[in-house]
């Protein structure tokens, strides 16, 4: 990590605690923050992509639906009414 100028945070004890708990043995507070904050921004990046397909996703999650329905279906006739 290349050395810029130094800036201070003020953050709460609770806010302390929990990067502290995040922080792992050869990390400082700012390679857990950096950490945290690229993670944040890969796991949004992908967000709305599947909106973007040519529909193929939306027919598998329509085809495991109905599978689903099936088994659910098949498992109440099979059961009867033992209530």
């Amino acid at each position: 990590m290349a050395e810029t100028a130094t800036k201070h945070v003020r953050v709460s004890e609770k806010t302390y605690e929990r990067l502290k708990r995040r922080k792992r043995a050869e990390e400082s507070f700012d390679d857990v923050l950096e950490r945290l904050l690229d993670d944040d921004r890969d796991l949004l990046a992908g967000f709305g992509a599947a909106a973007e397909r040519d529909g193929k996703m939306a027919d598998v999650h329509d085809a495991t639906r109905r599978a689903s329905a099936d088994r659910i279906e098949r498992f109440a006739a099979g059961r009867g009414d033992e209530e």
